[in-house]
């Protein structure tokens, strides 16, 4: 089969790669009927984050199961499914108490910009949907697998309240689920920073009720204007830059809650700063595999539609422009058909 692989900075080529078959008695195999760019493949696209050798790409993916290993009881082939990036076996001490991206047999699941993907820890990884879905659906139920979950572990873990204040730094795929995650959590005010025409239209449509265009100092004075002087009850840090960490942290209240999502890149902390900040401090990986039957439920129910952020759709094979795009700020975010 052919699938994507990173060989260096701005360098996505399509090219043969070999099919994955059932290597362990726990693994699945499923034929991918979407799968997408991420914000953070653009890490490792621009260089920011080096890769030693050619890489395979794309950890998000849904599709219909195909083969199972001989230990395989949760899912069977012909069902449609869907999986966190990291695989889990939703069994262990950490995984039951809700933290399946960091189980302890975790495995990243990193080779879905592909026809057909080798999914490890199967019964523990997938869940399936109620049926096969109708095509409409499927970009929904493929943000599930990250962008989605991402964004509602940004949400949970700034403790958003029902009638609370939350504000969102960063306007890319996962910060704009967080508006909607925001709005599904009940808050009542959601301040959204973008600079972005479009971003912003499709943030109000979310849930946004205020856009904060300042940045830096500037942004977080504004924030403070907009509450009172207080700052924000929860605030979701969608980048993982200093700039956009710090401005986290100074937008919350004294006693808030910042859910930090973005993968960090040069971002260090303070010790004393922080220390009189006064605010809880929550994110890392999203462990997707805890929210995925709560939010195949949402959509399955037609009550979300996360899947509005992909704003472009190519081929498979046409995945470096996918990456371009994104690259360029000329997508959100881009959906791939095999």
């Amino acid at each position: 089969m052919r699938g994507a692989v990173l060989y260096g900075p701005r360098d996505v080529r399509f090219e043969e790669r070999e099919t994955p078959k059932v290597i362990k008695p726990t693994d699945a195999i499923i034929r991918i009927s979407a799968t997408c760019v991420c914000g953070s493949d653009l890490w490792p696209y621009r260089g920011i984050q080096p890769v030693a050798q050619p890489t395979p790409m794309g950890h998000e993916y849904c599709g219909i199961v195909e083969e199972v290993g001989s230990a395989v009881k949760s899912v069977k082939p012909g069902q449609f499914v869907i999986g966190s990036f990291f695989a889990s076996d939703n069994t262990c001490l950490i995984c039951q108490i809700g933290y399946q991206s960091s189980c302890q047999h975790a495995e990243f699941v990193g080779t879905a910009q592909a026809p057909v993907l080798r999914v490890p820890l199967a019964d523990g990884t997938l869940v399936p949907t109620p049926e096969v879905p109708s095509q409409d659906l499927v970009p929904n139920l493929l943000t599930l697998s990250d962008v989605m979950g991402t964004a509602w572990f940004a949400a949970d873990a700034a403790n958003v309240k029902p009638g609370s204040t939350a504000a969102v730094v960063g306007d890319g795929a996962v910060g704009l689920l967080a508006v909607l995650s925001a709005k599904q959590m009940g808050a009542e005010r959601i301040i959204v920073m973008s600079r972005h025409e479009s971003r912003q239209k499709l943030a109000r449509e979310f849930g946004a009720t205020d856009i904060v265009t300042e940045r830096g100092d500037e942004g977080v004075e504004r924030i403070r204007q907009l509450t009172n002087g207080i700052g924000a009850d929860s605030v979701l840090e969608c980048v993982g830059t200093q700039q956009s960490m710090m401005q986290a942290i100074r937008s919350t209240r004294r006693g808030g809650y910042v859910g930090y999502v973005g993968v960090p890149h040069g971002v260090e902390l303070n010790g004393e700063q922080l220390f009189f900040a006064h605010v809880h401090l929550n994110g890392g990986p999203a462990p997707v595999r805890r929210y995925l039957p709560e939010l195949i439920k949402l959509v399955w129910d037609r009550k979300i539609n996360p899947g509005r952020v992909f704003d472009v759709t190519l081929p498979l094979d046409q995945v470096a422009q996918a990456y371009r795009a994104m690259d360029e700020r000329r997508a959100i975010k881009t959906l791939l058909r095999p």
